[in-house]
């Protein structure tokens, strides 16, 4: 059978998929928990080095604490480029001039929260995704309340 790609429907969709489903609050999570093990990390005591045992268990907490945030902060920057590239169009940024620079910020701050143990950058990502939380709702006429898990 021979079909033309004319006479196909159009189909729109954010990912390969055509959900249509797009949340900030999925970046907002992940941003948690970035912001959470750096506290973790600057609130560990490290152990006595005397103490092979106790040196054993704060590289490992703290071993961990690291492959969390590292993970955490890619997935963050993840979700706000789908976001970005994705769900808003030119009649968001018409509405919103600064919404590239809003996300290109937010997108460095996840970097910085993986080079540093920062609980400045980390709370001013958590700024940033609230601000594009603000953004996106507004784009769909809603006010949804900002509210954290942690």
């Amino acid at each position: 059978m021979n079909r033309s790609i004319e006479n196909l429907p159009a189909a729109e969709a954010h990912c390969d998929g055509p959900c249509g489903i797009y949340d900030p609050a999925s970046a907002r999570i992940s941003a948690e928990a970035v912001r959470s093990m750096t506290k973790k990390m600057l609130d560990l005591q490290p152990a006595d080095p005397s103490d092979a045992e106790a040196t054993a268990r704060y590289l490992n907490t703290m071993s961990r604490y690291v492959a969390i945030k590292e993970e955490q902060a890619e997935l963050t920057k993840r979700e706000l480029l789908i976001l970005w590239t994705d769900y808003f169009k030119p009649p968001h940024l018409e509405q919103f001039p600064d919404l590239h620079d809003t996300f290109w910020q937010a997108a460095k701050l996840c970097s910085a929260c993986k080079v540093e143990v920062s609980a400045q950058h980390c709370d001013e990502l958590m700024e940033a995704i609230e601000k594009i939380h603000g953004i996106f709702w507004a784009t769909k006429n809603r006010e949804v309340e900002w509210v954290l898990a942690g």
